[in-house]
This record gives C-alpha cells, structure tokens and sequence, in this order.
C-alpha cells in the first residue's frame, strides 16, 4: 500500500501494529515495518481496538510532525492511536506527557529543575559510587547471575530513589507495578490497580514530606503544593510518573545494550578501552538508535488537516511515528544504518522523542548510561552471556523493549 491509497481500497491489506521483532534478530525493527518503509513514506496500520491511524515510517516526517502543533498528545482528543485499553478516568493516565501546552509547559516547568545539565552533572559522583558498588556486590555474589535483577534493575531504581526522594527499600513495590502499567497483555482494571497502589503510595509520601522536607525533588513538589503552585493530585501524578519512568527504560537499555554489545564484540572493545568521554558519549547515542526500546511508535491526534509526503491526514485521524525503523532510516544515517556503528554520528534519532514532548529526563538518562556502560565492561572484561541468545526472555509484550532476565557469567 503506498502513502496515496486509501483505507477501504485495500482494506485486506492493512497490517496490524505492533509488530513483533523476528525470531534471532532482537535487536532489528519487525521486518514488516521496514518492508513499509521501503515501500514509502506513509501507510495504515489497524490497532488493538479496530481503529486504523496512518504509520509515519521516514524520520524526516516523523520530526516534522512532532514540532507541528496540529497534532495533539492528548490521549482524550478524538482519532488517539492508544497503544493499549485504557481507562480514561484514570489519574495517573493523564499525566503532563499526554497533555498539550499550556497545562503541558505548566506541569512539566514544576520538575524539570533537577534534570537541568549542570545539576545532572553534579550528580554523575553518586551515580558513580552508585555503579561500582552494584558491581562490587554483584562479583561477590553468584556466578552466573541474572544482570536484570542484580545490576540493570537495582542501579537506576537507587539513582531515581535518591533524586526523587523515595526509599529504596520499597523498591520491589514499586518496580512490579510499574512494570503492570507498561505491559500490553494486561487488563484495564490490572492496570488501573498497578496506578492507584503507586499514587497512594506517593501521597502519603507527599504528606510525609510536606511535614519533613528533604532535599529531593518530592520535597520540593510539595512546597509547590503548599504554595498553590500545584494540586496535590498532580504533584501526585508526577511524582509516578518520575518514578515509574525513572528506572524502567534506564534498565532496559543497561540490558539490552549488553546483550548488543556482547554479539559485536569489536564495538564492545571500543567501548570498554576507551577514556575519551566523547567517544563514550557517542556510544551511548548509538546504543539509543540502535536498539530504540520505545518499540511501539510515539502517538498523536491530528486536530487539523496536515500534509505528509503528498497525502493530506484529516483533523480526527491518528498519526504513529515509527521510530525504531525511523533510526534505520538510510536518509537519516550515515553509512549503513542496520549496522552497529559507536563511532557514528547517532544524535538525531528519536529514542527520547523531539519537539515540546521530548523526554524530561533523557540528561539524566544519558549521563547513567555514560557512567554504566563504560564501568561494567571494564570492571568486568569477560563478560559474556551464560546462556544462547535464542534463550533470552525479550520483552514482545510490553511498550518498552528489553529482557525479563539476562544470564551472564564471567
């Protein structure tokens, strides 16, 4: 189907969306996104629900249409190409990521104090010891080990636990339910659940903090709250989604980069012998591209008649960038762009999205992605996987890629 044709000419045609990444290739887009791709610039794609929004393959559009303020995130407004059932009077839904400026700009202004470059960096110390010490109990432990649960998970649930304000000790509460609401294979009402249990836990947080402030970004969400600035609710809301969002992607790219890393182990050993930090930056933007474990397309609403590659959207319509095939794009890559390359020039890919919405905390990301990339490997110079790779429990069912568990040895 190309971008010109209509739904009800090919309606026999029109593929399902999300797509499943082929067996013995876990790290490449499912091969039918890149097949559209090929074949041009925009397609139809039927969702869970029935609806069949327009699938933006080349990232030159997808960009374009992110900065473009006729499309809406706004999970309310009608023709959202949702990834999953949702309940629409759920709190933690409509959290400031789903929302449009100005209410965006408001509540995102509220948090983004700590994920500024310079107090990022001012952190990069902690993350540090925070690194070395996971790894120090992880070599004195058992060997093989599973890196998810004793390294990938633990070491950014402990950087996002000390900026947010949060204890770490509460952290297998918090991880098993953030990892509900990001499933594909679970109910409305599982998900609902997994929301309400983490916004109570963070009220009464809230209040505890109110009454005690620290230091973290909890405490300052609440003096915003007792100055007006904020309703508890959405300091509330915030507060999950800081949380939730903090650790869970951070940790499926610790895994899953390893896992990339250790089947390239020329590109392994460039990174693990280096102590160019521009290099080690690069390595880090293209691990981003590379794997894209946003897997299920960044989402809008067209509120208003918008053009793409020839092909008029209408107001009403939903519209999915495709970023995982869009960081394959060849127009948008230098060299072959299926091939995992640290020395390439990666900066333009959308793992953190682009536009207003771009991800609040990808500093943050980047920088403990930076320290832990760079440590592990060298830390432990023989890592290796302890088991095949067609053994490894990926993540097909969820928004966010990675792996449930990733035995290693040494």
């Amino acid at each position: 189907m190309t971008g010109m044709d209509t739904p009800d000419e090919h309606q026999a045609e029109i593929a399902e969306f999300p797509m499943r990444r082929a067996a013995g290739c876990p790290f490449d887009p499912p091969p039918g996104l890149r097949a559209m791709q090929r074949r041009g610039p925009l397609t139809k794609v039927r969702l869970w629900n029935g609806s069949t929004p327009w699938l933006v393959t080349r990232q030159a559009d997808q960009r374009a249409l992110l900065r473009d303020r006729r499309l809406s995130a706004d999970f309310t407004k009608p023709g959202y190409p949702s990834p999953i059932p949702i309940d629409k009077d759920a709190t933690f839904i409509a959290s400031f990521p789903l929302m449009d400026d100005p209410e965006h700009a408001r509540l995102r202004r509220m948090v983004q104090g700590p994920f500024a470059v310079k107090r990022v960096e001012a952190m990069r110390p902690a993350v540090q010891r925070i690194v070395d010490e996971a790894i120090d109990t992880m070599l004195a432990g058992p060997n093989p080990v599973d890196l998810v649960t004793a390294f990938a998970l633990p070491v950014p649930s402990l950087v996002i636990c000390e900026l947010l304000g949060v204890p770490y000790d509460d952290h297998a509460f918090f991880e098993t339910n953030s990892a509900v609401m990001i499933r594909q294979d679970v109910t409305p009402e599982e998900r609902a659940g997994a929301s309400e249990r983490l916004l109570e836990y963070l009220r009464v947080l809230l209040r505890a903090k109110t009454a005690d402030p620290a230091n973290d970004l909890l405490s300052a969400l609440a003096a915003q709250v007792e100055a007006g600035e904020l309703s508890s609710e959405e300091a509330v809301q915030m507060s999950v989604l800081v949380l939730s969002g903090g650790h869970e992607t951070t940790a499926n790219m610790i895994a899953l980069g390893t896992v990339a890393l250790l089947q390239h182990p020329d590109q392994l050993a460039l990174l693990r012998d280096t102590d160019d930090p521009k290099l080690i930056a690069s390595a880090v933007e293209e691990l981003l591209r590379y794997l894209n474990i946003s897997h299920t397309g960044m989402r809008r609403a067209v509120l208003e008649d918008v053009e793409v590659a020839g092909q008029v959207i209408r107001a009403g319509e939903g519209v999915i960038m495709a970023n995982d095939i869009g960081s394959r794009d060849p127009d948008a890559f230098s060299g072959d762009p299926e091939r995992l390359d640290l020395r390439r020039d990666a900066r333009r890919h959308l793992a953190f999205s682009f536009g207003v919405h771009q991800c609040l905390g990808q500093t943050l990301a980047r920088m403990e992605l930076q320290v832990i990339y760079r440590t592990l490997y060298r830390r432990i110079p023989t890592l290796k996987l302890a088991t095949e790779l067609e053994k490894i429990p990926f993540k097909h069912d969820g928004i966010v890629y990675g792996v449930y568990e990733l035995p290693v040895a040494w």
